[in-house]
This record gives structure tokens, sequence and C-alpha cells, in this order.
């Protein structure tokens, strides 16, 4: 499979990563299963998807377990990728960057994962109580402490929150994490930067990924296939289960699913143009051909999409392809 590399630490991975998120938490967890999610890693791995993606929050904790477990004796096939800075409360998240925090948390991470170091360690959040620096300056520690390998920064885009502007706020909705990434990268180089990035929200390539490329920084293209809709698997006002992330999020009512139809439909004339081809599959072939700093994290617990994820690599798009995904509409949310 086709490679590429994780920013100054020039750290190798597959061509498609797995967000490993869904196996224990935020999507419907009566379909959650460990023994299928430790199929999903391993048919993952088989198909050169190297990169796996969690964070101690998800759970919490138990998405570290799970692929802490399903690398006991693979570990040395995957790039690990985790993240700290942000504690799960009853009803929100809380930020927390102090130095002596990130450092336990890295060591819990360590014990999770049953590894003796991190490939990626991401800081997910900055704390607005820390400055930015220190929290930076603790996870460059851990680097020359050899726990962590390199240092990547997760951005706050246009669904940190879900209040609404989404993919109406053009290209400003990054400027604040790029200012960070100024500011972090005079103490430690960041060598991956992890940001919402798809067919329907493309307002990291205004100004996110030109800074990537200009940096030699990889950006993990997050929600690849916006939360499954761009698969073209869902149905339209089919609900979810209460504790799915969609039951609540803007672009999941059954009126804006059903608006947000073109999109897919676009997707899918393109995936008739290449035979076997899925809808899935030319939405991560997209953010390939987005240039090389570019490496899609799509998120399951299914090892049949996992499978079919990584086999997008091998689908190279047409001018005309691109010409017409290019022209797709943006998402549409419930505040339109």
């Amino acid at each position: 499979m086709e490679s590429r590399t994780i920013g100054a630490a020039a750290l190798e991975v597959g061509a498609v990563g797995l967000g490993c998120m869904p196996m224990t938490w935020a999507y419907s967890t009566s379909q959650q299963d460990g023994e299928e999610s430790l199929r999903t890693v391993h048919a993952a791995l088989d198909r050169g998807m190297t990169l796996l993606d969690t964070a101690d929050m998800y759970g919490p904790f138990t998405n570290e377990l799970l692929v802490g477990r399903a690398l006991k004796k693979r570990r040395h096939e995957a790039f690990v990728s985790t993240k700290c800075g942000l504690l799960v409360g009853e009803q929100h998240l809380v930020a927390n960057g102090r130095p002596g925090y990130v450092k336990r948390a890295c060591d819990a991470s360590l014990r999770r994962l049953q590894t003796e170091v991190i490939d990626l360690y991401q800081l997910h959040r900055a704390d607005p109580e820390v400055p930015v620096e220190e929290t930076w300056g603790a996870m460059a520690e851990l680097v020359t402490a050899g726990k962590v390998r390199a240092l990547g920064f997760c951005a706050v885009g246009a669904r940190a929150d879900h209040r609404g502007r989404g993919a109406g706020t053009g290209s400003g909705i990054h400027e604040v994490t790029i200012r960070q990434l100024e500011r972090v990268q005079h103490v430690f180089p960041v060598s991956g930067v992890q940001a919402e990035l798809s067919v329907w929200s493309r307002e990291a390539l205004e100004t996110l990924l030109p800074w990537c490329s200009a940096h030699g920084v990889g950006l993990l293209a997050a929600m690849p296939l916006g939360n499954g809709y761009l698969s073209g698997t869902l149905t339209t006002g089919g609900g979810f289960e209460p504790d799915d992330v969609r039951a609540r999020h803007p672009r999941f009512t059954a009126e804006m699913m059903a608006a947000n139809q073109p999109v897919v439909a676009g997707l899918r004339r393109v995936a008739r143009r290449h035979g076997a081809a899925t809808p899935a599959q030319v939405a991560l072939a997209w953010l390939l051909a987005q240039g090389p700093q570019v490496i899609p994290v799509p998120g399951t617990k299914k090892e049949r999409w996992a499978a079919e994820n990584g086999d997008a690599a091998g689908l190279v798009l047409t001018a005309a392809d691109m010409a017409e995904l290019g022209a797709l509409p943006p998402a549409l949310g419930s505040w339109e």
C-alpha cells in the first residue's frame, strides 16, 4: 500500500489510517463488539492501515485498552497515535494542559496501550488556563524521555462545539489553531495536525493544509466520511440510538440528511465510473488527492468497512472526477 510521512520526525504510515473511537465510544453502544473490534484492527493492519488513532478520553480509557489488546502480538506493525488534554465530565469536557497532568496521562496511556512508546502523542485541546507553550514543553520532555516519538496538535474547527455555523464559517475557523501552532513550533516541532476534512467540510483546505504543507507537517483528516454520512449507508430519517453523538448533531436531523443527499449522489456518480468503487472509497480517494500531507483517518468498528476503507488507497480519480467532486455543495446543518 502507498505510504505517507508524518512531519518533522519522518515517520512512515499507511495512506489511510483507522479511527478506533467508534469501537468503544460515541457511536451506538448496542452495536459495539469487542471481538469484532479486534478483527477490525487486524483487518486494517492487513491492508497497510498502520496508523491507529485513539485517545485517553474515548470511553474514557476503554479505547486505549482495546487498542492495546489488539496490538499485543502486532505492535511492530502499527503506528499508534493517542491524545491527552481532555477530561470527560458528567455533561461536558474539560481541558487540562498542566505539565504534571500531561506526563501522568502519558504514563497511563502507555500502560493501557501495553507499549513502551507512543508514535504520535497529540494535544487534544489547548487549556485556556495554561500557556500552550508550557503544555507543549511537557510533551517535548516525553520525547526526550523516549516515551513518545513525535507530537501532534488537534485543531479546533467548525464542529468543536455544535452551536452551529459549520460550513459557512470559511477559513477563519482555523485561525486560532494556526496561531497556536506557530507558538508551539518554537518549542518543539509539530509532526501532525488533526482536523476535520472531507468532501462536505473543506475548510481545512483554505488555511490549515497550506500551513501543514509549508512546514512539512502531516494533516490527519478526521471525520473523512462525515460520521458515516458520506458512505451512503445511512437511512435518511432512520434515527440514531440516544447515546450516538449523531442523535444530537444538527447535520443528522431527518431534514438535513435529506437536504444533503446531493453530496452522496455525487459520490455515487463518480463511484459508478470506477466499477466496484463505493461512495466511501471515492470520498477517501478525494482526500488522498489533496496532497502527500493528507492522511484520512476514517473511524469504524466493523471489519468489512475497515477493509473497504483501506482499499481506497488504490483508487485513482481523474481530473474530471476531481472537478465534479469539487463542485459538490458543502454540508448543511439545522442552523442554516
